[in-house]
């Protein structure tokens, strides 16, 4: 039983699939089922939730996974009996939807390792955060019910840092700077995220600038929240899309590329067992490099 203090009113589904690092669907499962308590009662998932409400969340016995293992070669950049770091390439989905579960780092993932988590259901064993498929870069794998809530509560409370660096289009003129918005659904687009008025998610973003070009400015971005397409939103916003990205980028592209330049550099987090507190690195891929070089050049 895993318990939780709600500091602020709100959603019983929105609540515990933040601190638990669950999907909503997960969680409105385990409450249909009765495993999600309020002060000791059993919840709704719309219901809602006062602050000072101390709720316990009971994860019953994992359902089989039924993604099938490929041998797909991956990047494991670290592995324990807990946790698996993993290089994401661009191109390569996360996890699959419903009625398609092939190819994907799920897949690679039950080939390479013997365990993972199986909190997230049958098609996202051991997911306890995602990237895009066209985002290269690092994500945290957990291999058990244990290690996943404890990452999934480190990313809740803020204390798992991932990084990014992406090339942006334009010379953003702030050395650094904070981005604090509102991210939801594009009411002109269903299929593209937004900054909103009002409504959404509260979405909020560190930038860094890494290096300036004639036309565009290496970034490091740094996640407070990790709301769908943040980043590529949130550079949108600024003014200076992430280049190469097909959905918030520039219709007309330099460099011919797959998808966008964004990649996940860095990830800090604190082990769920030994409570050391680590970081790993992973270089730009080859054709991020090669673009770069290309704008040296052009600034030599």
């Amino acid at each position: 039983m895993n318990e939780y203090l709600v500091d602020a009113p709100c959603r019983a589904d929105v609540f515990v699939s933040e601190r638990a690092g669950l999907t909503r669907s997960a969680v409105k499962k385990l409450a249909e089922s009765g495993h999600i308590f309020a002060d000791g009662v059993p919840v709704k998932a719309g219901q809602t939730l006062k602050a000072g409400t101390k709720v316990a969340v009971e994860i019953p016995a994992p359902v089989p996974i039924r993604a099938k293992p490929e041998d797909i070669p991956i990047d494991l950049v670290y592995e324990d009996e807990d946790i698996a770091v993993v290089n994401k390439p661009q191109g390569m989905t996360v996890h699959a939807g419903a009625g398609r579960v092939e190819g994907t780092l799920v897949n690679a993932l039950l080939y390479r390792l013997h365990s993972l988590s199986g909190i997230n259901g049958e098609i996202r064993p051991g997911i306890v955060h995602r990237i895009d498929k066209d985002t290269s870069g690092l994500l945290v794998v957990a291999k058990n019910d244990a290690a996943h809530l404890s990452l999934a509560g480190q990313i809740a409370e803020k204390t798992c840092k991932r990084e990014y660096l992406a090339l942006v289009e334009g010379v953003v003129r702030e050395d650094t700077g904070h981005i604090s918005t509102l991210i939801g659904r594009d009411p002109k687009d269903r299929l593209k995220m937004a900054v909103l008025p009002s409504g959404g998610r509260r979405a909020e973003t560190d930038f860094f600038v890494e290096e300036r070009f004639r036309e565009n400015t290496l970034m490091r971005f740094s996640l407070q929240t990790g709301r769908t397409h943040q980043i590529r939103v949130h550079a949108k916003y600024m003014g200076h899309p992430v280049v190469g990205d097909p959905v918030y980028g520039y219709k007309k592209q330099r460099f011919h590329l797959e998808g966008q330049l964004l990649h996940a550099f860095r990830l800090t987090l604190t082990h769920p067992r030994t409570g050391e507190r680590m970081t790993f690195d992973a270089p730009l891929p080859d054709y991020f490099e090669r673009v770069l070089e290309i704008l040296r050049r052009e600034n030599s």
